[in-house]
């Protein structure tokens, strides 16, 4: 197999990891708040585990400051200006929250509260399929920069440093698959149904992005420390605007904290094990 080959290989066995988050409730949907709140909290602390050992560490040995800082800001930069255009939608553990709302039909299709929450549900008859785009919008935002970054790690010619950001994001999709699969079972969603749509969830967008981002590594040399930055700043955006927040207001801040903090050391191992 080529190398762009064994990079989709890798990048679709991470992002499916997202499915085993779900299996849980396949046995049950009597799930907590401080469950969820800590599983996203744990997400959060690999993610940006990851986005500092395996992406900006490596980046600024291989580059100077200014490319990892200007990737960083790009990045970041790039991830909220999709967020706030592209029209997506969260399914949040109770209710659902829509954003890029500048992009939806000016009709008014999907009412929203002033703080972007939908105020009614969108399971009407039509709205089925527009509800589906916009989960798949919130997907694939999400996923693209984990993608992103397994495909620029082993395209920095370090298999074991493609390794390590590749095991640290498949963890993480656990957590996250899971922080998806809860509401969506709440919604309605069968289980069998939910585990498919949140193998999907990472299993389709993440190998797409590695393989954009190896051939642009892989063909423009000298560019990884730029797009490592870049994919960095667009995991820490990720956190921060969503990951974090999520976790917090329902009383179980602590919680998620210091499984933030567990998450984050758990990748710190997991770079030290795999890239020596």
């Amino acid at each position: 197999m080529s190398p762009l080959e064994d990079v989709v290989i890798v990048a679709t066995i991470a992002g499916c990891m997202t499915g085993v988050g779900a299996l849980p409730l396949l046995y049950t949907d009597r799930i907590s708040h401080r469950v969820y709140d800590g599983s996203l909290g744990l997400a959060a602390g690999i993610m940006v585990g990851a986005a500092v050992f395996a992406l900006v560490l490596p980046g600024l040995e291989l580059g100077s400051p200014l490319e990892v800082v200007a990737g960083l800001l790009a990045g970041g930069g790039f991830l909220l200006a999709v967020n706030a255009v592209f029209p997506h939608l969260h399914l949040l553990f109770r209710g659902e929250r829509v954003e890029g709302t500048k992009e939806l039909d000016p009709a008014g299709e999907f009412p929203t509260a002033e703080d972007g929450a939908v105020t009614e549900p969108l399971r009407d008859g039509g709205d089925d399929l527009r509800r589906a785009a916009l989960v798949g919008g919130t997907v694939t935002i999400h996923n693209v920069p984990e993608g992103l970054a397994v495909g620029i790690a082993f395209a920095s010619g370090e298999t074991a440093l493609g390794i390590a950001i590749a095991t640290a994001i498949a963890v993480q999709n656990v957590p996250d698959g899971f922080a998806m699969a809860v509401p969506a079972v709440r919604a309605g969603v069968s289980a069998p149904r939910t585990l498919f749509y949140t193998t999907l969830s990472g299993g389709v967008p993440e190998p797409i992005a590695a393989a954009i981002g190896f051939s642009l590594v892989a063909v423009v040399s000298g560019l990884f420390p730029l797009a490592a930055g870049f994919a960095a700043g667009a995991m820490i955006a990720v956190v921060f605007r969503e990951l974090i927040p999520s976790s917090h207001g329902h009383g179980y801040a602590d919680t998620a904290t210091a499984a933030f903090v567990v998450g984050f050391a758990l990748m710190l191992v997991v770079d030290t094990v795999l890239a020596v």
